[in-house]
């Protein structure tokens, strides 16, 4: 087949032209996005229990939702969070299950259960991870804040059906309603009860049809149109009425206002009320094309807004994947450009064009690969294409070197070209095929950071399985003309070839000579360099870390404050924090490039916390958009330590954490899970775990979550209640409708449909002297004290309570700084110093390592199977190939001996040691078997003309020089753009790419230096294939002669 692709005048070239236009059609047609899309496995249950404290929810939702969950197959996980008023529960499908299927089931199971409360809500069963966040846009103007919704909404309805923004929701605002504050002493002066109200307001106001009145002429529709639709005719509402015709309106006891239902969850956006509104996108939609619809949508827009309105992004997530696709496009060119040039070096233009000819088609055809697959464009995709750049050339130069080789010795172009390809195609195809081994052993890591990594090697073998058939079928037709017309070098390139040559002969081959002979010595250094190497890391001298720290472009300050705190003081702590960002803004502008301004926004979110995993008034966000990393000078973690520094301790704050916003799928860096049945044991031994934490130095937050709850007044009936026919169900009912409040119906008010809520106004239930004063009505209609019928105490519960698969738990979680601390070693130090004890102080808890931890820990245990696997493929290729048990070990002894370079690489550039820095490895390992196949197969072709193996040897590692150097010098040409990368989007890429190319420098030492020794020690013991043959010809002979 080679020679015939060679020698057709057409077919290479029509070959050549299908890999490309298949890649320029499919390329334009992948999606793109951030992250590769998991399978969706989550299910979340929701279900409203208004009034409830934490402790009811657990016992009369969670426990209830955990039996019947007992039922459904196919469970990995599940977890209740109960807090009051709600319970959130969240069911992880195991892996390779049908989620359609799964929700089906668990929606059937959570709807049948037939004793939740009377007072909870129909529960809501959703699916998780079928969107995609693209962006944010903030709203802001001089409007009220119910205008700004109003204006929110509008513009939402007119970016939909613009088209192109599929889905968009809008925060800032909690539940719009009319609020109806009653007046209690009026109340109590017309006898009438907060239930009362109620009745009456949905009674007198609707709109219902009552029938038809038929007639002769025609047909007349009756409809009762008593439905009050604005504030006047509310208020006009008679309430009660008595029969010599006196009235009670509702504006004669109560309040009536337009509003939200709390303004717990207020945003601030540079100072400024704003509206929030996320756009977000399905599976089905690309990225890009949403954002540019969006901003296509805000460019009109701003043209047309009112006066004072401000309509911007703010948080944009697909800039990552625009940058990284710009990073593929000019790293792959600068990468391109650096191979040619090495190339030309060495063999001249035309030569040089038709080898580097080779990367532009196997990346088409990878690409069209990639489209055939079902991939898309995103973060990790493009990072297997980036680094596959560095790799393409391999199998192309060693034909292309071959070729050249025997063109120089005499042949003709055409059988150079044929005897040239054919020559390597079995050790090539063998490379292949290690590399394919090791390759296609990553495609099945496990866990969430392994189904994002997965991908990287899967696009990485597309690519290479077309680069073997373009160096086969396409590069040997095109150096066929490119042989026929060579002319002997000159100039530069001759110096190169003398170079090249003089170093072959009085440095690399009297250097092997020398490793050859003390090649004991020689084996036994490279093997304690190795095991100093690898003690390093094991030992935490090279820190690993899940996922090399990314600097972004936004911080963030979550604060939380006791459960209570009025919103009142939760503000002057955020004007606490701003001061402090306006003194760091101030003192690091000037140092930025042209003395930009290091913050640009900042947005104010009330009422949210990730980490607290609580909402209300005592708990807040400050996120700070900051100068793009490019443009600046400032790093995130030293603009947060002064940020710390001039805000310093605030007192009655829980807790205060700076961070950068999350950027990938590292996890949190401190996650341990206690769990156990006794709340106060859990967080007896929480206090515990905490304390013992904080020793580490550069550990910046610890906090659990189970913590105290609001104060709760707790009623209890006296002996006086039972004689007056007071009950508690009563007292209960009466006191939820004043201080609760009552949701009555919905009324459509000026074209918005808003629910209506009576309860006690703002001053009664603001006031600790009316709770003192409320009184119960009795069953004849007459009053009495609450404080005579009930004793009242003060108590205090949690906040939340967690249970995960039916047992109580508390989480501990931390961050650190990553300067000075490493997550992995604190988590390890922990379990094998204090978690023992603690476990033996607390024998009915157990504990669970989550995080950053544990996803690192389950992708590197599938990543080290799947490694196991592929090296197994690889000897049984290996065994095959050179019919023996013994050599593949020696050709595969190459890929420790390349960790060498991989750890000292990232000590040298000052890195940790991460997961993409192990995946990066394990691909190493497919790559440099490739040289140690080809030497050991030249020392055998060399052996006829030599008198011993270890001269063989010597031969075949000065055969091989040039072909190895190139090899290494081109892959190092192409990856180093990369290397030298100081973008954002490049940091995720660098440990990867440091792995790579520090490995193949080592790799190819060993190879030259290292090899030839480890073989001839092999031959010294009789175990190397020709000492078998020597063995077989002696025997053979004495046979013969006997």
């Amino acid at each position: 087949m080679i020679r015939f692709f060679t020698g057709h005048p057409t077919i290479a070239n029509l070959l050549m032209i299908l890999f490309l236009v298949s890649g320029l059609f499919v390329g334009p047609t992948l999606l793109r996005e951030t992250f590769p899309r998991p399978k969706p496995s989550q299910v979340e249950i929701s279900i409203a229990y208004p009034g409830a404290r934490p402790e009811d929810v657990e016992s009369a939702i969670c426990e209830r939702m955990e039996n019947a969950l007992d039922a459904v197959t196919g469970i990995e996980r599940y977890a209740c969070e109960a807090r009051e008023n709600l319970a959130r529960g969240l069911v992880t499908m195991r892996e390779g299950g049908d989620f359609q299927a799964f929700v089906a089931d668990v929606k059937s199971e959570i709807e049948a259960i037939p004793d939740f409360p009377d007072r909870a809500e129909t529960p809501r069963v959703r699916a998780l991870g079928l969107t995609d966040f693209v962006a944010s846009v903030a709203v802001t103007g001089p409007q009220s804040r119910t205008d700004l919704k109003d204006y929110a909404e509008d513009l939402r309805t007119r970016m939909l059906r613009f088209g192109g923004i599929p889905k968009i929701d809008i925060r800032g605002f909690s539940t719009r309603e009319l609020q109806i504050g009653l007046n209690p002493f009026a109340l109590q002066q017309f006898g009438i009860s907060v239930s009362d109200v109620a009745r009456a307001v949905e009674a007198g106001s609707i709109d219902l049809p009552a029938g038809s009145l038929e007639t002769s002429t025609e047909t007349l529709l009756i409809r009762v149109a008593e439905e009050r639709r604005n504030l006047a005719e509310l208020s006009a509402l008679v309430v009660r009425s008595s029969t010599s015709g006196g009235q009670v309106r509702l504006d004669e006891i109560a309040t009536i206002s337009e509003g939200f239902a709390t303004d717990d969850d207020v945003i601030l956006f540079d100072g400024k009320l704003a509206a929030i509104m996320d756009i977000t996108k399905t599976q089905a939609e690309d990225a890009l094309n949403v954002i540019d619809s969006l901003k296509a949508f805000l460019a009109q827009e701003q043209l047309v807004a009112p006066k004072g309105v401000v309509v911007e992004i703010t948080s944009d997530a697909t800039s990552v994947v625009r940058d990284r696709l710009t990073l593929v496009v000019v790293n792959g060119l600068q990468g391109l450009a650096l191979v040619f040039l090495v190339l030309w070096l060495f063999f001249g233009f035309r030569f040089s064009f038709w080898v580097a000819m080779g990367l532009p088609v196997s990346f088409m055809g990878g690409v069209a690969l990639m489209g055939f697959i079902g991939y898309s464009l995103n973060l990790m995709t493009t990072l297997g294409l980036l680094i596959v750049i560095g790799l393409l050339m391999d199998d192309a130069i060693v034909i292309a070197e071959n070729i050249a080789r025997l063109r120089e010795k005499g042949r003709s172009a055409l059988d150079a070209a044929v005897e040239g390809a054919t020559q390597v195609f079995p050790n090539v195809l063998a490379s292949f095929g290690t590399t394919a081994m090791i390759f296609g052993s990553l495609a099945f890591l496990e866990g969430n950071l392994g189904a994002v990594l997965r991908v990287v090697p899967v696009v990485m073998l597309f690519v290479l399985m077309v680069s073997l058939v373009e160096a086969f079928l396409i590069l040997p037709h095109h150096l066929v003309h490119t042989l026929e017309a060579t002319v002997k070098p000159g100039g530069t390139r001759a110096k190169v070839e003398a170079a090249i040559n003089y170093s072959r002969e009085r440095l690399v081959g009297p250097l092997v000579d020398f490793t050859i002979r003390w090649r004991y010595a020689t084996t036994g250094l490279a093997l304690s360099i190795l095991l100093v190497s690898v003690a390093m890391l094991a030992g935490g001298y090279l820190k690993f870390t899940a996922f090399p720290e990314l600097d972004g472009d936004t911080i963030v300050a979550r604060v939380l404050l006791p459960q209570g705190t009025p919103l009142e003081r939760t503000e002057q702590v955020v004007a606490r924090l701003q001061n402090g960002l306006n003194t760091v803004n101030d003192e690091l502008t000037p140092l930025q490039p042209e003395k930009a301004a290091l913050v640009r926004h900042v947005t104010v979110s009330y009422g949210l916390n990730r980490d607290a995993f609580e909402t209300g008034a005592h708990v807040v966000t400050i996120s700070v958009d900051l100068l793009p990393s490019a443009e600046r000078i400032s790093r995130p973690d030293e603009i947060m330590e002064l940020w710390r520094d001039k805000v310093g301790n605030i007192p009655d704050v829980l807790s205060l954490k700076y961070a950068e916003a999350t950027i990938g799928p590292a996890g949190i860096a401190i996650d341990m899970h206690l769990l156990g049945d006794d709340l106060g044991q859990l967080k007896a031994a929480s206090l515990e775990l905490q304390e013992w934490l904080w020793q580490y130095r550069g550990v910046t937050s610890i906090l659990d979550d189970l913590r105290p709850g609001k104060r709760e007044f707790q009623i209890r009936l006296n002996d006086a209640a039972g004689p007056m026919g007071i009950t508690a169900a009563m007292v209960a009912d009466q006191l939820r409708s004043a201080y609760f409040g009552t949701t009555i119906s919905e009324m459509q008010v000026n074209g918005q449909l808003l629910e209506v809520s009576a309860q006690f106004a703002d001053a009664a239930r603001q006031d600790f002297r009316r709770f003192d004063e409320f009184t119960v009505t009795r069953p004849d209609g007459s009053y009495v004290p609450l404080n005579t019928v009930a004793d009242i105490e003060i108590g205090q519960g949690y906040s939340r309570i967690n249970r995960e698969n039916g047992i109580r738990a508390v989480t501990v979680q931390g961050s650190i700084d990553t300067r000075i601390a490493n997550a992995n070693a604190i988590v390890g130090d922990t379990l094998a110093r204090f978690v023992p004890g603690l476990l033996a102080e607390y024998p009915d808890i157990s504990i669970e390592i989550e995080g950053q931890n544990a996803e690192a820990g389950e992708t590197q245990q599938s990543m080290l199977k799947g490694f196991v696997i592929g090296l197994i493929g690889v000897f049984l290729l290996l065994s095959f190939l050179f019919r023996s048990y013994v050599e593949p070990i020696v050709v595969m002894m190459i890929i420790p001996l390349a960790l060498v370079g991989s750890i000292f690489g990232h000590m040298a550039m000052g890195l940790d040691f991460s997961m993409p820095s192990m995946l990066g490895f394990v691909a190493l390992a497919g790559v440099v078997v490739n040289n140690s196949i080809l030497l050991v197969d030249f020392v055998k072709r060399e052996h006829e003309g030599a008198d011993t193996v270890a001269e063989a040897a010597a031969k075949a590692a000065r055969a091989r020089f040039r072909a190895i150097f190139l090899t290494s010098l081109t892959t190092v040409a192409g990856l180093m753009p990369i290397l030298t990368e100081t973008s954002l989007q490049a940091q995720i890429l660098i440990p990867l790419v440091a792995s790579l190319v520090f490995g193949i420098l080592a790799a190819s030492l060993m190879v030259l230096f290292v090899l030839p020794g480890i073989y001839a020690i092999l031959d010294d013991f009789g175990l190397s294939t020709l000492a078998q043959e020597r063995k077989a010809a002696k025997a053979k002979a004495k046979i013969a002669s006997d």
